[in-house]
């Protein structure tokens, strides 16, 4: 792929996509540095300085730190992804969306328009809930964060805050369209990315003053790189399953008497399930910076991140959603019917019932191989910073967002050329799997 970016310059149209898409991410960060009105900054800061291991660390990560500084961006994409979250897991249970979905293109321009509702709505209820909740927070040194409480500051925080939300689904959905890659998850993409070049300084910092040594910095390196080639080769893979479909004559013509194959992704899933872990888990965390009870202090104190018992609870809870969310986007029984319908068929194993009981079975075996992967890669981070004291700066959800944006944004990029039959601008450079 590098080979071929040379010659990028020589096709305007994806050229122009790729400005595009660049230009879309520079007006995000610069709306990060745009503070909502009347907040304090400084004493925001001094809160945000304890709160790490809380959720309001976890989601001012997913906003690129924009909800430390309490910029119009400081509810980041969060509400638009709950709110396509809750849609999903409400298919399960509403039978008129479970047959939106399935209405084709009709059904997803509907679905599209129920999770802007819901984006909205979530963000006026989150965008109060944070105003309410600043209006009491105290920074260290007894200083307010908020000056002038009331509701003319909680309706203007919401309305800020909502407004910035649905500013962000927008810049995405024109990323998508008129961009490259998918503009929801480029835009989770920078914000963790921008925190890159403070990392590397830190990084130094602490090498000039001797806390880490050059061999410990080049254990750190070797090990980043081996575990992103971990995840890129664990989010290619995925167990293919045999597809024959029977020759039929139809009139004249002859369909089907063909064979191909059924792709199951060993991680389905995806980031979901270590985000959903994170924030059942953090959330004691994060009622201790306000409720200053004893017991509940004992308990944010025993689920801190490192711990044994933080860590066995979060891999439970990671696989047990890798299961869950898995169930719920792949339906064994679905596929069956659509081969059955379309006089397709595993050799070897009866359409219908079966067929459905066999592809269950083999979802079920590599969605705990991929529950395993996913735990180890989320994990990682937290026993090297606790056992050894290395300073790991991203978190393992984090570095799983971004290897799979930039493999997905590169095998877009791919997928653009060979369509435009670009085969040669690409040769010997196509990624692993595709």
């Amino acid at each position: 792929m590098l080979k071929g970016a040379e010659g990028l310059g020589n096709y305007p149209e994806l050229r122009n996509r790729i400005i595009f898409t660049l230009l879309m991410l520079a007006v995000y960060r610069i709306g990060v540095q745009i503070p909502t009105p009347g907040i304090d900054a400084q004493a925001l800061a001094s809160f945000f300085s304890r709160a790490q291991g809380t959720l309001f660390g976890m989601f001012d990560m997913f906003s690129g730190g924009a909800l430390r500084k309490f910029s119009i961006f400081a509810l980041g994409i969060m509400p638009y992804i709950s709110a396509s979250i809750i849609l999903q897991l409400l298919q399960v249970a509403v039978p008129q969306l479970e047959e939106l979905k399935k209405e084709g293109e009709e059904g997803r321009k509907k679905m599209s328009q129920y999770t802007r509702y819901g984006t909205v709505g979530l963000s006026v209820l989150q965008g109060l809930g944070i105003a309410i909740g600043l209006e009491s927070m105290v920074a260290p040194g007894g200083l307010p964060v908020v000056a002038h409480p009331g509701w003319a500051f909680r309706l203007l925080t919401a309305l800020t805050l909502m407004s910035g939300t649905v500013f962000l689904m927008w810049l995405g959905e024109q990323i998508t369209e008129r961009g490259v890659g998918n503009g929801i998850s480029l835009i989770i993409f920078a914000g963790i990315v921008a925190r890159m070049p403070s990392a590397i300084i830190d990084t130094f910092r602490l090498m000039k003053t001797g806390e880490i040594n050059a061999a410990l910095l080049l254990i750190l390196l070797i090990l980043m790189i081996a575990v992103v080639a971990f995840i890129c080769f664990m989010e290619k893979a995925h167990r293919r399953i045999p597809i024959h479909y029977a020759r039929r004559v139809i009139g004249r013509k002859v369909y089907g008497g063909q064979s191909t194959h059924l792709p199951l992704k060993v991680n389905t899933a995806g980031v979901i399930p270590p985000i959903f872990a994170s924030s059942i888990i953090m959330f004691p965390a994060t009622i201790a910076n306000f409720i200053r009870v004893p017991w509940m202090q004992s308990v944010a104190q025993a689920l801190r991140p490192g711990s044994l018992i933080y860590e066995s609870i979060y891999v439970a809870l990671i696989i047990f959603f890798c299961y869950f969310y898995t169930a719920i986007i792949i339906n064994p029984t679905d596929i069956a019917e659509n081969l059955q319908k379309n006089g397709g068929y595993i050799p070897g194993i009866r359409p219908g019932k079966k067929t459905a009981e066999f592809i269950d079975n083999i979802l079920s075996r590599i969605t705990l191989i991929g529950a395993i992967y996913v735990s180890f890669v989320c994990v990682l981070p937290s026993v090297l910073i606790s056992k050894f004291n290395v300073p790991f700066y991203f978190g393992g959800t984090a570095l799983l967002i971004v290897v799979g944006v930039a493999m997905d944004t590169l095998g877009q990029i791919e997928s653009y050329l060979i369509t435009r039959n670009y085969e040669g601008l690409i040769q010997g450079a196509r990624l692993k799997g595709r």
